[in-house]
């Protein structure tokens, strides 16, 4: 292991900021929706053939991938490089496209979430290579990966079973607002699809209408989500899951992720006209799943509402599956569902990200002036409250992550959106530390796995 000079990568880092600065700026200029990223991959490939990466490529699903090195093992630094629409522009007080910069701040869609992470990373790897501070027998790997706000995770299902490529590790660079994040909570999308019979509305006593059953059913998922724990609920409330009387195994784990939540996204309806009893009603529910939760457990919890079970063979709950083409035109089918996942602090990997902050910056988050109100007084080593690609990464396929990024997570998906220039700068010398004190001879998944989320049954290749 290499003796770092922890302030050459400091003043490096900082003497590349203008460049990462102008690449976001690049990217933010490219419209990016899931699908839709064809413009800014070309960015990204042409940036890194400029910044002269090894190799640099595209992949079958459109996620443009640039190594350094040439070593056998391979450490990656993942990235979505898709992100949301702008919602109602009258909400942006600047082009979301076209975005904005001052001393401290860039603005624009995709600046937090998350092409932000994609500047640092490409110049970190850059910086390994010209500081001769790639490890012995690794080469690094920097994904621009896509689709990951429509489906997260499936791109790197691509990566994995279709373009065989299976990381030792991988730092993802989704925002952590100045933390080090070693997990989050997992995720499914369920359906609930309610029958009725039409009628005239003019009668609608002799129709069956599936929006009125449908409105008993929402009643019970918000109780679901809002209700206590005690013996006296009639639906006994998810925060439950904090609860050693109900999940003994996992409830410490639980409280470091936070309880899991389920909230109705969508609705949908048939009728055959305005002056029609509706026929079918169906709602799209987002499940967020704590440590010690199932996709089974949540499908039931459903099943056993009491509306669900009063209209009886009526309803149907189901898990989404995800087949959208890429931006390359192609699919890869997968299922909506989204493990949880969390790591030891004393896993190698997370220890290397924490012993690079406090050799780089000490054991305090850094933030810009505008940012410090809302880090200060944070734990160092922390989780994301929304999901990422790690879902796959590492709760599918128990590959180790840990994530470092740029930017806010309450910055993402809001209008206005900003990041944080100090952060691009920050994020790129700690990804150039912390492969460099990452101790592959302690590297063991079962010793890091701190939980990890049951998969289905389907194998999906």
């Amino acid at each position: 292991m290499k003796k770092l000079n922890y302030d050459r990568i400091k003043k490096v880092a900082n003497d590349y900021n203008a460049d990462m600065t102008a690449f976001l700026r690049k990217m933010i200029s490219y419209p990016s929706e899931s699908c839709h990223e064809g413009e800014v991959v070309a960015c990204i490939k042409a940036e890194m053939g400029k910044l002269g990466f090894d190799e640099v490529k595209v992949d079958g699903l459109g996620n443009v991938m640039g190594f350094m090195g040439n070593g056998d093992k391979i450490i990656a630094i993942d990235g979505h490089i898709d992100t949301v629409g702008i919602g109602n522009r009258d909400n942006w007080k600047f082009d979301p496209y076209r975005g904005f910069e001052d001393d401290q701040l860039i603005g624009g869609r995709g600046s937090s979430d998350q092409e932000g992470g994609i500047a640092s990373a490409v110049y970190a790897a850059k910086m390994m290579k010209d500081m001769d501070l790639i490890p012995q027998g690794y080469k690094i790997m920097v994904v621009g990966s896509v689709q990951e706000e429509d489906c997260d995770g499936m791109c790197w299902q691509y990566i994995y079973n279709k373009d065989n490529i299976k990381p030792e590790f991988v730092i993802s660079t989704e925002p952590t607002d100045g933390g080090i994040y070693r997990g989050h909570r997992g995720r499914m999308e369920i359906r609930v699809d309610v029958k009725g019979t039409s009628c005239h509305g003019s009668a609608p006593e002799r129709g069956d209408n599936a929006i009125y059953k449908m409105a008993d059913i929402i009643n019970d998922v918000r109780a679901l989500n809002n209700d206590g724990a005690s013996e006296s609920t009639q639906i006994r409330g998810l925060v439950k899951m904090l609860d050693s009387k109900y999940n003994p195994n996992h409830y410490k784990d639980a409280r470091f992720l936070g309880r899991g939540t389920c909230t109705v996204s969508q609705i949908f309806y048939t009728s055959p006209s305005r002056c029609a009893v509706a026929d079918s009603c169906a709602i799209s529910i987002d499940r967020r799943m704590t440590a010690g939760e199932t996709y089974q457990s949540c499908l039931k919890e459903i099943e056993d509402l009491p509306a669900v079970k009063r209209y009886g063979d009526d309803v149907k709950v189901s898990m989404y599956m995800y087949n959208r083409p890429s931006w390359k035109g192609a699919v890869y089918e997968t299922e909506a569902y989204f493990p949880t996942w969390i790591n030891k602090e004393s896993a190698p990997h997370v220890k290397a990200l924490v012993d690079a902050h406090k050799a780089l910056f000490g054991d305090k988050r850094i933030g810009c002036p505008k940012s410090m109100d809302k880090r200060e007084g944070r734990p160092l080593c922390d989780k994301w409250t929304f999901s990422t690609n790690c879902v796959s990464i590492q709760g599918r396929y128990g590959i180790p992550c840990v994530g470092f990024g740029p930017g806010a997570e309450s910055q993402a998906h809001a209008p206005n959106e900003v990041t944080y220039k100090q952060d691009l700068s920050s994020c790129a010398a700690l990804y150039v530390a912390a492969v460099n004190l990452y101790d592959p001879s302690k590297a063991n998944v079962d010793d890091a796995t701190e939980y990890r989320g049951t998969l289905t049954g389907n194998d999906i290749k």
